[in-house]
């Protein structure tokens, strides 16, 4: 009878274990409470190509027409552009041409970016959208970005533009290029949005100079490239005697925000750019580059 408490913790012990192995088989352990994340797919891109041999050489020289005045090997070193200085070629690459001809300089400059989310719950696509849509905003089109992971900063600067009754016109840089895009992507408008960009300073060319070139559509939404995109034209500065135009295309595939900037500075003041054709070529190349990253 000594040895009978022994036998009755031994068969105690056991009867726990049996129970805990069935607790363990059921899944309802202590633990079982914490859900399990289930990671967000990654993006499409791993890699970036090599961004000065991402635009053709046949290209090049419609963008540069200067270049063509060049002699062969000075032709070939404009070509072959200057490569933008990143520390992560996998994250980050860009490059830049730059042409002087007799009459105007013109100068492109292309960047690439893929983005990673290294939040599980957020896809590389739901980040590149929020980096797209900062873009986006920046250039004054922001009442037409598609959200991404909301940021808690946007959220309030949204919520104080409401209160304004008017918001999209607080800034008078941006009323024009934010009145155009709340009426909706539209393929056709006015010069009269450029003109405005300065605050009440003439933008649009030179006085008087109705139908001259720097008539063009302004900053607008695109459709039909990649699964975002915008063009934000910039004339000249108010108070500038320089015709410097710039017209920057952005847009989105995937995980991956590609920038397009073309500009032309005209070698006299009294020459003012093409605005028209300064976009319609930023937006081919823009296309090409889009076409490439999905084959």
């Amino acid at each position: 009878m000594a040895y009978v408490p022994g036998v009755a913790l031994l068969a105690a012990l056991a009867v726990g274990c049996s129970a805990g192995a069935d607790s363990d088989a059921n899944g309802t352990d202590s633990k079982a409470g914490t859900p399990t994340v289930t990671p967000a797919p990654p993006g499409k891109y791993l890699t970036l190509p090599a961004p000065c041999r991402a635009v053709p050489r046949s290209t090049l020289k419609d963008l540069l027409p200067g270049a063509a005045e060049l002699p062969g090997d000075q032709q070939d070193k404009v070509f072959r552009g200057s490569a933008a200085v990143t520390y992560d070629t996998d994250r980050k690459v860009g490059c830049s041409w730059k042409a002087d001809g007799p009459n105007a300089t013109r100068s492109l400059s292309i960047d690439l970016e893929r983005v990673v989310s290294y939040d599980p719950a957020v896809s590389d696509d739901d980040r590149a959208d929020t980096v797209y849509a900062k873009k986006e905003k920046a250039a004054g089109l922001s009442a037409s970005a598609t959200p991404g992971p909301p940021d808690e900063k946007d959220e309030k600067d949204k919520k104080g533009e409401a209160s304004e009754g008017s918001g999209k016109a607080k800034n008078p840089a941006d009323g024009d290029a934010d009145a155009t895009d709340s009426a909706g992507p539209s393929p056709s408008g006015s010069g009269t949005g450029s003109d405005s960009t300065s605050g009440g300073a003439s933008t649009g060319g030179t006085p008087g100079s109705s139908g001259s070139p720097e008539e063009a559509l302004p900053s607008r939404i695109l459709d039909n490239l990649g699964d975002a995109a915008f063009l934000q034209d910039l004339p000249k500065k108010a108070g500038s005697t320089a015709q410097h135009h710039t017209v920057s295309v952005v847009f989105r595939t995937s995980n991956v925000v590609v920038t397009v900037r073309y500009a032309e500075q005209p070698t006299l003041v009294t020459q003012v750019p093409d605005g028209k054709e300064l976009q319609e070529k930023a937006q081919a190349l823009a296309r090409k580059l889009a076409e490439t990253l999905s084959e």
